[in-house]
């Protein structure tokens, strides 16, 4: 069943004046990340209203609070999906990379506990969320120079620790919240990526984005525009070749990302939909041959490098190195502040298969952010605490 949007109810009021909670329209939510004061929350892609098209088998609301959100007076917004336990009326509340919210603002409870309070009404027995700020950094340069066997990110003193991040988390605990995977540093417990790399844009010219490129990559990219490999923008009938290069991606780096064609043909339709070009797919083409293709989407000020696939052939002339980087081009010209690489493991070892993606990622010359990850909580009474553990059970036994 398709994610469907809950139609705008008319929730309870909050009790103090100056605030009120409420599910929105797409078109409230939308106006409302399109204003200054919307666009420095920095949404993701994960937060737009389009995302609830892409995931099957969830209920979606669009929730917006402020003081007058009907009007579109807002001051953040969520989007929650909802996954119904087996057998129950009770719904496992997720919001992924959300809420969009001033985490810095010391009122954090004023819109937090009014919206746990309106998940609890809408039958959640447990919330998840994925807070905005960062917790940790490390520098590309730095990161290079530090591994060795068995060695992993947290064996590693970051080059700098986010003073908002670390508040939040606090704010977090104190409230019994559970960050999911722990504190260390592995990511089994998130949905999404826990440490993701970041390439600055904002402030550079093209000149300083190829001199971040280390050596490797600089070679690289001269190479394939040496043997002719063009760039171009593809469409929605490339993406049976993006999804066929896919699986020989996953096959060659030993991973497996367990999604249909069907789902990124939904979500290249649903995101463009939303907003023409929030989704490209980019192919790298050699003697008429796709060799490489990579998907880009982008949201205010923000871009990010969502999937790779490339075949196992004619790897020499370097397909992906100069998709990166007309993409990298691409996101500057767009006026992007950052261009977001997603995931990268938390593995410093060169002996590990997963090493290989990192060292890839940090030719670029970025950073390695470490984000909050996700948090959850099940929601009060003793019978949401007992369907939240059996819904851990259900999970750990897919």
């Amino acid at each position: 069943m398709s994610a469907l949007l809950v139609p705008p109810s008319r929730s309870r009021p909050a009790p103090h004046p100056g605030f009120a909670l409420r599910t929105i329209t797409a078109e409230t939510y939308r106006a409302f990340l399109a204003t200054p004061a919307g666009a420095a929350l920095g949404a993701g892609f994960l937060q737009c209203p389009s995302w609830a098209a892409v995931k099957e088998g969830w209920r979606a609301q669009l929730i917006g609070w402020g003081p007058a959100p009907e009007a579109g007076q807002l001051t953040g917004v969520a989007l929650v999906l909802l996954r119904q336990f087996p057998g129950t009326r009770k719904y496992f509340a997720y919001l992924p990379e959300g809420p969009v919210a001033d985490w810095s603002d010391p009122g954090l409870d004023g819109w937090l506990d009014p919206l746990l309070e309106h998940l609890r009404g809408a039958g959640a027995f447990a919330v998840r969320i994925g807070p905005s700020p960062a917790y940790r950094r490390w520098d590309a340069a730095r990161l290079k120079s530090l591994t060795g066997p068995g060695r992993r990110l947290g064996d590693v003193l970051a080059s700098e620790v986010d003073p908002l991040g670390t508040a939040v988390a606090e704010r977090l605990r104190a409230r019994d919240w559970r960050r999911c995977g722990g504190d260390g540093t592995g990511e089994d417990g998130d949905a999404q990526p826990r440490h993701v790399f970041h390439v600055p844009l904002a402030g550079r010219t093209t000149e300083d984005l190829w001199s971040g490129l280390n050596q490797e990559w600089r070679r690289n990219v001269r190479r394939a525009q040496k043997e002719g490999v063009e760039i171009v923008v593809g469409s929605a009938a490339e993406l049976p070749e993006f999804y066929r290069l896919l699986g020989i991606t996953e096959r060659r780096d030993g991973f497996r990302l367990g999604r249909s064609l069907a789902y990124y043909e939904r979500q290249y339709a649903a995101l463009n939909a939303e907003e023409p070009g929030r989704m490209k797919l980019y192919l790298a083409r050699h003697r008429g041959e796709i060799l490489a293709a990579h998907t880009l989407i982008t949201v205010g000020r923000r871009a990010w490098y969502q999937t790779g696939a490339s075949a196992d052939h004619r790897r020499e002339v370097r397909p992906s190195n100069a998709l990166q980087w007309r993409m990298l081009l691409d996101a500057h010209a767009l006026g992007a502040d950052v261009y977001d690489m997603r995931g990268v493991p938390s593995t410093l070892d060169p002996d590990e298969r997963a090493y290989g993606l990192l060292r890839w990622k940090l030719g670029t010359g970025g950073q390695v952010v470490e984000t909050l990850g996700e948090w959850e909580k099940p929601l009060g009474g003793s019978a949401n605490h007992t369907l939240y553990r059996a819904f851990q059970a259900y999970l750990n036994r897919r």
